[in-house]
């Protein structure tokens, strides 16, 4: 019995402790969505997409791929802002309770969270192989959402020829 009595003090004390609390302060969001992307993920997508690759011409192959640790941090970097974007972009301000929005954006997150492990590893084939995983999410939100920002072999047949319920949008509309 005494346990109990001891349990239940314990929870009061906890309760007392938290009922004084301050709220935390409200998110804001300060730039739209269209402003997040140009200006916080788009950078940080093209770092991390242009860390990686091969370039083939008349000279022969060129394996690009970083080789410092400043070059190395650079891409972890963009990798950790992929991946806290993805929680930017489920501000109530950005996401209006909308379930796609919300799982695109969690998926950004997700997958952002394997882009920072690959370039920790310093694994140049791990960084190609999420950079594909980065671009497929983002390209999964724009046939949506920012039709626009996309090439039209990077849509669905029906996205391209806007036929009703595809998800298609007037690409001059502002990406939320």
């Amino acid at each position: 019995m005494k346990s109990n009595g001891r349990s239940c003090v314990a929870i009061l004390f906890l309760l007392g402790c938290t009922a004084d609390a301050p709220e935390p302060p409200p998110f804001a969001a300060v730039a739209d969505g269209r402003q997040l992307m140009v200006s916080v993920i788009e950078p940080a997508a093209e770092v991390y997409w242009d860390a990686v690759g091969v370039i083939m011409d008349e000279e022969g192959t060129h394996e690009i791929e970083p080789r410092t640790p400043e070059e190395w941090e650079a891409v972890v970097n963009a990798a950790y802002v992929l991946a806290e974007s993805g929680n930017l972009l489920l501000m109530e301000d950005r996401a209006q309770g909308r379930g796609h929005w919300i799982a695109m954006s969690r998926s950004m997150s997700e997958v952002g969270q394997r882009a920072i492990e690959a370039a920790e590893a310093e694994d140049p084939q791990a960084v190609f192989d999420m950079g594909a995983e980065l671009y497929f999410v983002c390209t999964g939100c724009h046939t949506v959402y920012a039709t626009g920002t996309l090439r039209p072999s990077d849509l669905p047949d029906s996205a391209v020829t806007g036929s009703p319920g595809t998800g298609a949008s007037d690409p001059r509309a502002p990406v939320p």
